[in-house]
């Protein structure tokens, strides 16, 4: 069970590792005035820097409330 426990907490970790690379990789792309491709509806869509802040805000809003 302890390896259990061990291997969702890693798993969590990561996780939230992994968000944080993310949203520091978007944040700058939206500093450099720079767009960004993302999946929307099974298609892809460019959202400019401006389109960022916007959606990045949402998405901080909804990990921060998960961690929580």
């Amino acid at each position: 069970m302890t390896n259990d426990r061990e291997l969702e907490f890693l798993s969590s970790k990561i996780d939230i590792g992994v968000k944080a690379a993310i949203t520091a990789a978007i944040e700058r792309h939206r500093q450099l005035g720079q767009s960004i491709r993302v999946m929307k509806d099974g298609k892809v869509v460019t959202l400019t820097a401006d389109e960022i802040s916007a959606i990045q805000v949402n998405e901080m809003d909804k990990t921060s409330s998960l961690q929580s």
